[in-house]
């Protein structure tokens, strides 16, 4: 049999998501896709053969980014296919590989066991490419960056909901916020924010929101009641239930706005916002994800505060204890980095910029965008304010 230069991705286009990326179509029941590349380099010309459940053959047909899709019953093998859904569209894999002269392949490190084993039960040979799946979707096409507007966009709405929330609640006596005859706690706004998404179609991770001392761990969820005067980062992550694609945006809002609000954390505040737009001047094709950590370094250091992680015990720190962005895109973290050994940056690359700064004693300020990395530049998805007041 003659060796081509086939592609496989296989399992459930629902979660695995470098399968997904390929068709841009979801379903719960395993499937399988294979790519035979054409004769131009890069695989121009290639032609894309889905294996999915028969009930969704038609759907496919109108919606998945295939050539041709079929049903495993289309490659049906000696004594029958399996019962099992998995083990059927392993088989049938093989059988069409088979039937197309195919003895070896490549997959990508999501490739499930049992379609491997079936393969190999077939005499087809299988190289894993660690990086297949991974690098590709780092450069987003214009329908990945219109969907990863979109959710930003909501999200920015969300944002500002919740932000007015906090800016416009009732402080009592004891400094405790109100809002609507109640405390405003950081469970109750959080589910505030939940219910506002979901009725947009947006589901929601439990997202940030740190009151006070709370907030000196970028990552705590926070609980309590908020507070006026304090600062309180709110962090909210949303997914698009039909693109599937992430939104991500953090402000700081304190209750009273700056005036009301600790020097400190207005100088915090302030040396956050020029080391984002120092960031996010530095981001563009062919910078590395370290270069643009280091720029938010150089203006944290000329604010006078340190970066990492503060040693045990150490009381009084305040530092930026973490890398200044990410990747985003199917999943909220996803390759490149922007921090030390961050790799060059790729046209397409959507990252989240978000330095912050956090202090034992009063909590913490972060503010995060989304940008679209250009050849030139990037494209900052981002609009709302970044300031403390948002009454």
């Amino acid at each position: 049999m003659p060796t081509h230069p086939v592609t496989v991705f296989a399992g459930i286009p629902a979660s695995n998501l470098s399968f997904f990326w390929q068709i841009r179509f979801a379903v719960g029941d395993p499937a399988a896709l294979v790519i035979e590349a054409g004769g131009a380099p890069g695989g121009a010309g290639a032609r894309r053969t889905l294996i999915i459940r028969d009930i969704e053959v038609v759907r496919a047909r109108q919606s998945a980014r295939a050539d041709e899709v079929f049903a495993p019953g289309d490659f049906e093998v000696a004594g029958g296919l399996s019962g099992d859904r998995e083990v059927a569209t392993a088989q049938a894999l093989a059988e069409c590989l088979v039937r197309r002269g195919v003895n070896a392949v490549r997959c990508d490190r999501s490739l499930p066991a049992v379609f491997w084993h079936h393969l190999a039960a077939r005499g087809i040979g299988v190289a894993c490419d660690v990086d297949l799946g991974v690098v590709e979707r780092r450069a987003k096409d214009a329908q990945e960056v219109g969907w990863l507007r979109e959710a930003q966009s909501v999200t920015e709405q969300a944002m500002e909901m919740a932000c007015r929330t906090v800016a416009r609640a009732r402080a009592g006596a004891n400094g405790v916020l109100s809002h609507g005859g109640s405390d405003l706690t950081s469970e109750r706004l959080r589910s505030i924010i939940d219910i506002w998404l979901l009725e947009r179609g947006y589901e929601n991770p439990t997202g940030i929101v740190a009151g006070g001392p709370q907030g000196a761990d970028c990552h705590d969820h926070g609980h309590g009641a908020l507070r006026t005067g304090e600062p309180v980062i709110i962090d909210i992550f949303p997914r698009n239930k039909s693109t599937r694609y992430w939104g991500d945006c953090t402000r700081t809002v304190v209750h009273g706005g700056a005036a009301a609000a600790r020097p400190e954390l207005v100088r915090m505040h302030a040396a956050v916002v020029e080391a984002k737009a120092a960031a996010t001047g530095a981001t563009r094709a062919g910078v590395t994800g370290e270069a643009v950590h280091a720029a938010t370094a150089r203006v944290m250091a000329e604010h006078g505060f340190g970066m990492g992680l503060p040693t045990e015990g150490e009381r009084g720190w305040c530092r930026m204890t973490h890398g200044t962005g990410h990747g985003i895109g199917l999943e909220v973290h996803e390759p490149p980095l922007l921090a030390a050994k961050g790799p060059a940056l790729v046209a397409g690359d959507a990252l989240t910029i978000e330095p912050g700064l956090y202090a034992d004693d009063i909590g913490g300020v972060r503010v995060e965008d989304m940008v679209i990395v250009t050849r030139d530049g990037c494209d900052n998805l981002n609009s709302i304010p970044e300031g403390l007041d948002w009454a």
